[in-house]
């Protein structure tokens, strides 16, 4: 299984999770052209797409998905603020109810972001064993076990952070919006530091913001502290191998 990043910002998230025979797209932030043309103009092997909220970085393409004959999987509370009520390729999910989507399977839990109803997944495979996915979310209270990879957000540095606000370059509301509705690299590293990572491959830093934080920084600090192989998130980025076991 490849992991193909299409989209890690504000501009625009999406990643694919894809093999030979099946994929599955995780958030639809950027344009369909660009999703189009990482599944090679097809999506006769697209299993379905899972949405964690409905923010536009996260949801862009979901109507042109829709129209592409493409399954969308998120919460009622996603859809209702999106402004659909029915479709029949809409699937309604809910925290702590597992679902399936071809091979993949998918347990939904609630985190912690200024939206309606928005959830992060532990997405199984055969191939890449249990996936933690979490993205725009300021804590997760849940702790988590038997994963191999992590794809997670690490969206600021709150020292960097202080001191635009202290140098007036960020604007004391926005500071506060950040601080409630993204993971800060400390509380990334509180997070890693709380689970189990024995089992643990790859480890994937998302979402990082343009101008609050620093992908080296944040990369040296979370391979320091796990001892795992680390990437940050940008777009054009394909991790092969990305598997329950590195080879």
């Amino acid at each position: 299984m490849d992991l193909k990043v299409l989209g890690s910002s504000s501009k625009g998230n999406c990643y694919i999770l894809e093999n030979d025979t099946e994929a599955l797209i995780i958030e639809c932030g950027v344009n369909i052209k660009d999703i189009k043309k990482a599944l090679d103009f097809s999506f006769n092997k697209v299993s379905g797409c899972i949405l964690t909220h409905e923010h536009k970085d996260h949801s862009f393409s979901l109507i042109d998905l829709l129209k592409a004959g493409v399954d969308v999987y998120a919460s009622k509370g996603t859809f209702k603020a999106l402004g659909y009520k029915q479709h029949h390729r809409i699937k309604h999910i809910a925290a702590n109810t597992l679902f399936q989507v071809g091979s993949f399977k998918v347990l939904p839990f609630a985190i912690q972001h200024d939206c309606v109803e928005p959830l992060g997944f532990i997405i199984n495979h055969p191939e890449t064993g249990n996936i933690l996915f979490i993205t725009d979310s300021y804590y997760v209270s849940n702790k988590f076990r038997n994963i191999n990879n992590i794809i997670i957000e690490a969206n600021f540095s709150e020292g960097i952070i202080q001191k635009r606000v202290e140098d007036g370059k960020l604007p004391e509301f926005l500071q506060d919006r950040i601080f409630t509705s993204h993971m800060s690299i400390e509380t990334t590293l509180k997070t890693l530091e709380a689970n189990d990572l024995s089992q643990v491959n790859n480890i994937v830093l998302i979402h990082l913001s343009d101008g609050n934080s620093n992908a080296d920084q944040f990369k040296s600090a979370v391979e320091s502290q796990t001892g795992k192989r680390v990437h940050v998130a940008d777009a054009g980025l394909v991790i092969e191998n990305f598997n329950k076991k590195p080879f």
